[in-house]
């Protein structure tokens, strides 16, 4: 799972322990990501409030689905195999659609998404790769879509916090679950 041993799950503090178990009972499985982080339970607690506040924030112009396709997208620039196939995952099923992040992870431009979209993953991989590149055009283009600006800090807090929990992941050997790479990808009644 990862070059760090996890912890057991009877020996975390109580706070952590219930959230993993509120995640399996939700999911089916734990998440490897859950377990890796939670060897150091005080910043097990900062990095999931603010992957929260980030990824589940109601009053945001971004879907759940764009949610996922920035941080599969960019996690694909980044190199990261667990949160690619984690996110992955996740993204086929809020969008619907079980080729979308095979296709943003390999070239987003080509992908079958909205121009907002692109627009969006435009902006997302910029913040990735040349964050001090990013000019008043960037934010001209993704007003034009119908981005507000505090959508574009969402775009760019969800690329930057991923760009952390990338190099956790592939410095670590963090390895996605087998349950990812199906998940998505057929009806649940084709399985």
């Amino acid at each position: 799972m990862s070059r760090y041993p996890a912890p057991e799950i009877k020996d975390l503090p109580d706070d952590i322990r219930a959230k993993i178990l509120e995640v399996q009972e939700k999911a089916g499985f734990v998440p490897n990501v859950f377990l890796t982080l939670a060897r150091r339970p005080a910043e097990w607690r900062a990095f999931f409030a603010y992957h929260d506040a980030l990824m589940l924030r109601e009053d945001s112009g971004l879907s759940k689905g764009d949610r996922e396709m920035i941080v599969t997208t960019t996690s694909a620039a980044n190199n990261c195999l667990y949160c690619v196939v984690a996110h992955g995952a996740i993204l086929r099923i809020y969008e619907k659609k079980p080729l979308v992040a095979d296709q943003v992870a390999v070239n987003y431009r080509k992908a079958d998404i909205t121009a907002r979209q692109r627009v969006m993953l435009d902006f997302a991989m910029k913040v990735c790769l040349h964050s001090d590149k990013i000019e008043e055009t960037d934010f001209a283009d993704l007003h034009a879509h119908g981005f507000s600006d505090e959508d574009i800090w969402d775009i760019a807090g969800i690329t930057a916090f991923f760009g952390l929990s990338n190099r956790i992941a592939s410095f670590s050997g963090m390895m996605p679950n087998p349950e990812f790479y199906t998940m998505g990808r057929l009806p649940k009644n084709q399985k």
